[in-house]
């Protein structure tokens, strides 16, 4: 039997609370991201690809996509972080992009945050987003834009909000994926 979004999140939380799942890790290292890093990133995404509506991206990338993406964020001077345990296993990742491509918008970015289900409240994402947001700041960024799922991503929402993001806007009807339509929510925070 096939299971929606909902459903699978709600069987991941109850197997974790059986003990379900591996050991969370005792010990978190945020870094910069490398490019042996991108078989664990290209793991983790393709994941919510295949299992969720919080990325509209509905076939799976590569490991050379993920290189192309890596050397331009790179090229750009942008950052691309990822969590690693103290096991040296990579159990989530974030970085920014532009959020378009005119050079008006040179200063305002879009991010990204993806984890391991495993990883996932355990306040690796909290992590995560603190040090993007301080990178970025460095790199000179102004704006950073987030565009969330309205569906399934409720976690995402909060997350952003407790670093001050605010809600600008939403969009329906945007994407289709999993045989529905799906919107999503515009947050936006000023470094």
């Amino acid at each position: 039997m096939a299971l929606d979004s909902e459903s699978r999140w709600k069987l991941v939380r109850k197997l974790r609370a059986k003990g379900g799942e591996q050991s969370r890790p005792t010990e978190v290292n945020i870094r910069e991201a490398q490019l042996a890093d991108l078989v664990a990133v290209t793991e983790i995404y393709n994941y919510y690809i295949a299992n969720s509506v919080v990325t509209f991206d509905i076939d799976s990338m590569t490991n050379a996509d993920w290189e192309s993406k890596f050397h331009y964020i790179q090229g750009l001077g942008l950052p691309f972080i990822v969590a690693e345990t103290d096991s040296k296993q990579i159990i989530g990742f974030a970085y920014v992009a532009p959020w378009r491509q005119k050079a008006a918008y040179r200063r305002t970015v879009e991010d990204s945050i993806y984890l391991r289900p495993a990883a996932t409240g355990n306040r690796v994402g909290t992590r995560l987003l603190k040090a993007l947001l301080e990178a970025s700041k460095a790199a000179g960024v102004k704006e950073i834009v987030a565009v969330i799922s309205d569906k399934g991503a409720e976690s995402s929402i909060a997350l952003h909000e407790s670093f001050g993001f605010t809600k600008q806007g939403q969009l329906g009807k945007v994407g289709f994926k999993f045989g529905r339509w799906l919107g999503v929510v515009l947050m936006q925070k000023s470094l």
